[in-house]
């Protein structure tokens, strides 16, 4: 049992990517301090693809797709010091957003935009007491930077605002601990990340006109994730993983803007997303999994942020693992439908989104040597 290899790698395609409106792409998974060998190293690489239309509450003109696909490229190195001490590093994209209203679409939201682009960088260290307890932690380095537009009805007067957040670098830290019992594939991690304080240099303007220069401070939020996997029986495995992110703490409040709106450009919820599945080995080449995935609409208000026009997802999953002696090789592929939602401004319906979707498919090589 404890050679089966399903564990953090396929957990780690299953989470993350879609929560939160598309703002959070990657779950940071701390998996990779989990895997077997002196030394191991991953690349991976994931695409999204969503299909996200509404209909313009005054109009009843439809939107056109407003959601562009994104793709996720990612790396990890783990080596081992001794049996107690071990470091890896990573590399992936911690949030992006990629929204864009046609100029043919519902005029109520006609040339509204958002793109935000960040990198993210971890190194983490862990130390095993024994066979059962670890704990683990490091720092965690982002950097990003966004450009946003404001267009059509919904928005009057200003119809037409665009900011530009300047490129900026921040650190945070995460910090957990994991019980393992290798005889029965038993493992369970608890990982908190802290939030990540950017302070970008902003330039606001109408259309061409510039209106303000200075600095907005924007928090992506802390997280709390729990981890665990354990063998049920021979050659089979149960695995899931519940994360809680603090999405109150991610504001965009440019000056000029919320000086004249009494409001900033994004405002969302807390979620919580939930990840649950069963994995099985055929023989000593492959194993698969099938998982199911939720995260709750936030209650009755399906009132959301035009930047970000779905509430949640349900979604279900495949992926296979095929191991030729040191490298082993994971494909993963998920089908969500995202939570129905009504992009508002000023607190008022201006576009109902419904039955939109979303596809996603990643593979990842893992060599241990």
């Amino acid at each position: 049992m404890k050679h089966i290899l399903m564990g953090a790698s396929l957990l780690a395609l299953s989470a993350g990517a879609v929560s939160a409106g598309g703002i959070e792409r990657s779950t940071q998974s701390v998996g990779v301090l989990f895997e077997k060998g002196k030394d191991y190293v991953e690349l991976s690489y994931g695409r999204i693809r969503p299909s996200v239309s509404g209909v313009g509450v005054y109009t009843g003109a439809n939107t056109g797709g407003v959601a562009q696909n994104h793709y996720l490229p990612g790396f990890a190195y783990k080596h081992e010091f001794n049996d107690k001490l071990s470091m890896a590093v990573m590399y992936d994209h911690f949030y992006g957003a990629n929204i864009e209203y046609p100029l043919g679409g519902a005029p109520e939201f006609a040339g509204t935009n958002v793109n935000v682009q960040s990198e993210g960088y971890t190194a983490l260290m862990r130390y095993k007491f024994d066979d059962n307890w670890s704990v683990h932690g490091g720092l965690r380095l982002s950097n990003a930077s966004a450009v946003v537009g404001l267009s059509g009805l919904a928005y009057g007067a200003i119809s037409g605002y665009n900011a530009h957040f300047s490129n900026d670098w921040a650190t945070g830290y995460s910090l957990g601990a994991a019980y393992e019992k290798p005889e029965i594939a038993l493992r369970v991690a608890l990982t908190y990340q802290s939030k990540v304080t950017h302070k970008f240099d902003t330039t606001e303007k109408m259309g061409s006109a510039t209106i303000a220069t200075g600095s907005t401070e924007v928090d992506t939020p802390e997280a709390v994730t729990l981890d665990f996997q354990t063998g049920v029986a021979p050659d089979w495995l149960a695995f899931g993983s519940v994360r809680w992110v603090h999405w109150s703490q991610f504001t965009i409040d440019p000056a000029w803007f919320t000086a004249t709106t009494g409001g900033g450009l994004v405002d969302l919820n807390n979620s919580t997303s939930y990840t649950l599945g069963v994995g099985h080995k055929f023989n000593d080449s492959w194993s698969g999994s099938a998982f199911v995935m939720y995260e709750p609409g936030g209650g009755d208000d399906k009132l959301v942020s035009p930047l970000a026009p779905t509430r949640g997802y349900t979604g279900i999953g495949l992926a296979a693992v095929y191991t030729h002696e040191n490298v082993k090789v994971t494909g993963a592929v998920r089908y969500l439908w995202l939570g129905d939602a009504d992009a508002q401004t000023a607190g008022t319906a201006r576009a109902k989104f419904t039955d939109n979707h979303a596809v996603a498919a990643g593979v990842r090589v893992g060599i241990s040597f």
